[in-house]
């Protein structure tokens, strides 16, 4: 996913790019519109540091049944046991 930030919206807002990138993968985790997994993917982070992010911001981790999904695939690639 790509999102293309103004120039214009960066200086009225006196966030960087990044930050506002961030408040938005925040802000639609919060809103429940995505999922762990695709909010660090949106940012390009792993989980580990989405969840810090999201710590930073004060909002908590659900834990859905697609993350569930998505932890027990990764597991089985990597034989977990």
């Amino acid at each position: 996913m790509s999102l293309i930030l103004s120039d214009e919206l960066i200086r009225q807002t006196q966030r960087t790019e990044e930050e506002l990138r961030q408040d938005i993968a925040v802000m639609l985790y919060g809103e429940e519109k995505l999922t762990l997994a695709q909010a660090s993917r949106f940012l390009g982070v792993d989980r580990l540091e989405f969840q810090r992010i999201l710590a930073e911001h004060g909002v908590p981790i659900h834990y859905s049944s697609e993350d569930l999904q998505d932890d027990i695939k990764t597991m089985e690639e990597l034989d977990y046991r």
